[in-house]
């Protein structure tokens, strides 16, 4: 067993980790920490590796919202118990717009699509993306404190400017000005209808696209459709469970039909990948679900720029320059 193939797998754990619930795109990262850090495995392992790595990520997800999740806690009356059957509807309902277009077209987009500029162009086009949007939703926000103000709109119940669709709580605005406060119209998963579901379950289609980033695509549905920033996160989260788990599976079968085996290193590897991912997904969606409660996407839209530059930097400059 190698130790030197285990930190390399620890170390692409720490990144998908991060990045696939940070909306800036985990398939850029890996892109560029592949040319780097080059792990001695062959490339139908390494293909399944990076799919499968997702599994530690996702069981993250399952065990920080277990409660929310599960329709058999004992402390869940029937109101809640029903509540949660309906969320796992919607989210049934959010994943079948990926599965119907994504299988299909799977194969197909990993081989025209995965590549350095495809990567660079939607880090950069989804940068730009995330600020034109929430200064958008900030103007709206701005629009909805002035007419709670004036009364130029008649508040109802739970203080909401009526038929402000970005309104925040009006006590909200009064006793902080914080342009970044997080707002929207469905504040709660309860307030997600099945067709906000179905809604952004259509964005995730979009990152079939490398470089879109699963989490940045439905998390732009969320926002465009009127969930706050924390809903659309967590909603994102729990759309990421049967996608994950069924292109992990996928991965699995296709690289075992292929004639592809695990020995002892090759489990090593994957499981050290897996818990990695896992312990430091636990502390980046904790992390981002307090930082979008009280801050706006912009500073992930700057940096996927950033990063989408340094991505066409070096394949189109450096690369040939230094005949890497």
């Amino acid at each position: 067993m190698d130790i030197i193939e285990l930190l390399k797998s620890a170390f692409m754990g720490l990144v998908e980790g991060i990045t696939e619930w940070l909306p800036v795109s985990s398939t850029g990262h890996m892109i560029l920490v592949d040319e780097f850090v080059k792990m001695n495995v062959s490339e139908t392992f390494w293909n399944m590796f990076l799919v499968v790595i997702q599994l530690g990520a996702i069981l993250a997800v399952c065990a920080l919202f277990f409660y929310d999740l599960n329709p058999f806690s004992p402390s869940k009356g029937k109101d809640g118990r029903r509540d949660t059957w309906v969320l796992w509807g919607k989210i049934v309902l959010g994943c079948i717009p990926a599965a119907a277009i994504g299988l299909p077209l799977n194969d197909w987009m990993e081989e025209h699509f995965y590549n350095a500029p495809v990567v660079a162009l939607a880090l950069i086009v989804y940068g730009v993306l995330f600020i034109v949007i929430e200064n958008w939703r900030a103007g709206k926000r701005e629009e909805a404190a002035l007419a709670g103000s004036f009364g130029s709109r008649a508040v109802v119940a739970g203080g909401r400017p009526a038929g402000a669709h970005f309104a925040a709580p009006a006590a909200d605005i009064a006793e902080d000005d914080d342009e970044d406060l997080d707002f929207g119209s469905i504040a709660t998963l309860e307030d997600l209808s099945w067709k906000t579901a179905l809604g952004i379950g259509c964005f995730q289609v979009l990152s079939l696209v490398p470089g879109t980033s699963r989490s940045g695509s439905t998390i732009i549905g969320g926002l465009l459709l009127g969930c706050t920033r924390s809903v659309a996160s967590k909603f994102t989260f729990f759309l990421a469970i049967p996608v994950m788990f069924g292109a992990s599976a996928l991965k699995l079968v296709k690289y075992f039909v292929k004639g592809g085996t695990f020995g002892t290193n090759e489990i090593a590897i994957l499981g050290v990948g897996c818990v990695v991912a896992f312990v430091v997904s636990l502390i980046a969606i904790k992390w981002l679900m307090g930082f979008v409660r009280r801050h706006d996407f912009k500073c992930f839209g700057v940096y996927r720029i950033i990063l989408g530059i340094v991505v066409l930097v070096y394949f189109f400059v450096l690369e040939p320059m230094l005949g890497l």
